[in-house]
């Protein structure tokens, strides 16, 4: 995605609804949203992928870790002493970090993951995330359970 610093120009209403459109369901026919938003199948095709190309969205598969093997969730909270952006590009590389950002407060960067078990979580934050140059304290939130996790929020 556009880094919130790189946004596109404003969307027109009907980029707007293909990505509700899509948001409802990923797999819907381009023709399917053509109708829907009053263009062509090839014109619906085009303008999903300039969105695509300039990083409006994405079509992926969005999956339950759990079910996908991910027993572990937690989102870890990491303080860093020199430039956050050098520690996040490098977080950004870590194999199970799904999300990392770059906030204000009590923590320089906030950074999701996902992992198999407790010990893969442990072993992440120890040889990889707290091994990192310029971090100076980490402190992990364990998922318990998740709640509600929406997609389809932005368009409105």
């Amino acid at each position: 995605m556009t880094p919130a610093t790189e946004r596109s120009p404003a969307l027109d209403a009907v980029s707007k609804a293909i990505v509700e459109q899509l948001q409802e369901d990923g797999r819907r026919p381009y023709a399917e949203i053509g109708k829907a938003v009053g263009l062509s199948e090839t014109a619906t095709r085009q303008r999903v992928q300039k969105l695509q190309d300039a990083g409006v969205l994405q079509i992926v598969a969005v999956t339950d870790p759990l079910q996908m093997g991910f027993a572990r969730q937690a989102m870890i909270g990491v303080r860093v002493s020199g430039d956050s952006r050098v520690v996040a590009a490098a977080m950004s590389e870590i194999e199970g970090v799904i999300y990392v950002v770059s906030t204000a407060g009590s923590f320089d960067l906030l950074v999701e993951i996902v992992c198999e078990s407790d010990d893969d979580l442990i072993d992440v934050l120890n040889d990889r995330i707290r091994l990192l140059p310029d971090v100076v304290s980490t402190e992990t939130f364990v998922y318990l359970k998740l709640h509600r996790q929406l997609y389809n929020w932005g368009t409105r």
